[in-house]
């Protein structure tokens, strides 16, 4: 499926909800359902910067295209990235690197979330980018 079809998919499951507590519910049912991370990838490298909670972003490459695995200490947050690893994981650096991520604004998250969460779902995005950036380099 391409970035778009997994945007659309995420847009469409949340507009089963008119209400942001059923919204809420879903995030953090979203984060709940994710794999706990590897303790090994627990480390400060892989510690967003700009995240009031913590959060650690693992990137993996295989066949050219990249995996992404996370886990955050707040249920909202490890939503978040659930999310953003649904719609990117299994992808390559060129389409991650080019993706318009629409769904954040269509499901309504950026105005729901409280400033400091904002920016921390703004830093998510960019450490995604930024390995991507990094694994491109990397196979030139």
């Amino acid at each position: 499926m391409s970035i778009n079809e997994l945007q659309d998919e995420v847009i469409a499951e949340f507009s089963d909800f008119d209400d942001w507590m059923d919204r809420y519910q879903l995030l953090i049912d979203l984060g709940n359902e994710q794999a706990p991370l590897d303790e090994q990838y627990k480390t400060d490298e892989n510690l967003i910067e700009g995240c009031q909670s913590r959060v650690w972003l693992q990137a993996d490459e295989k066949d050219g295209k990249l995996f992404f695995q996370a886990e955050s200490d707040a249920v909202i947050v490890k939503g978040i990235i659930a999310l953003l690893i649904k719609v990117l994981s299994g992808h390559t650096p060129d389409e991650i690197l080019n993706a318009d991520l629409y769904f954040i604004d269509r499901i309504g998250l950026k105005e729901h979330l409280s400033p400091t969460r904002s920016n921390g779902l703004l830093s998510m995005v960019k450490q995604m980018r930024m390995y991507a950036l990094a694994f491109k380099a990397k196979s030139v």
